[in-house]
């Protein structure tokens, strides 16, 4: 290898790298584990398919952590395996358009939470109404009433970030 294509190399390497860590930052912005941002990160700058070995050898983290990674990805479809008509191993490719990524997300983890907190909420404000009326019981009710009303709003602004965010 001549001095230019060891360089060149080597640049590229440092882009892949830094391009990676850019997943993982945003992986960590939402609380998900690091490995997620990697893997995805290396099937984004990836020209072809990866197989399960290839992450794992690529990425030099534990089988567990990538299986479970590939999981998450692909439960918010953020990762889709594909045919790859040579023999057994399973191929996985990026989902690249930001709408099915946000959507896929938005989908899988935050209607859930959203869902969740909304019975939550229910319970709270039942419970609450059985106490003795006193002022901090009218704070608390001022309080999950601000909640109630930011759940809605997230329902009603959620369909519109996705269409924003259409390409």
């Amino acid at each position: 290898m001549t001095d230019e294509a060891a360089s060149t190399a080597s640049a590229s390497g440092e882009i892949e790298r830094r391009v990676i860590d850019l997943f993982v930052d945003g992986v960590r912005v939402l609380g998900l584990p690091k490995s997620i941002g990697e893997i995805y990160g290396t099937l984004f700058l990836s020209e072809h398919p990866l197989a399960f070995d290839d992450l794992v050898d690529r990425l030099g983290i534990s089988k567990g952590s990538v299986s479970q990674g590939l999981r998450a990805l692909r439960q918010i479809g953020a990762v889709s395996e594909c045919p790859n008509g040579t023999g057994r191993r399973t191929y996985y490719q990026p989902e690249t358009q930001l709408k099915r990524l946000v959507g896929g997300f938005i989908r899988e983890q935050v209607v859930p939470h959203l869902d969740s907190g909304t019975g939550k909420l229910a319970t709270l404000k039942e419970t609450l109404g059985g106490l003795e009326s006193d002022e901090h019981q009218e704070f608390l009710n001022e309080r999950l009433e601000r909640l109630e009303h930011w759940f809605k709003r997230s329902r009603l602004i959620l369909p519109l970030f996705q269409r924003v965010l259409g390409e």
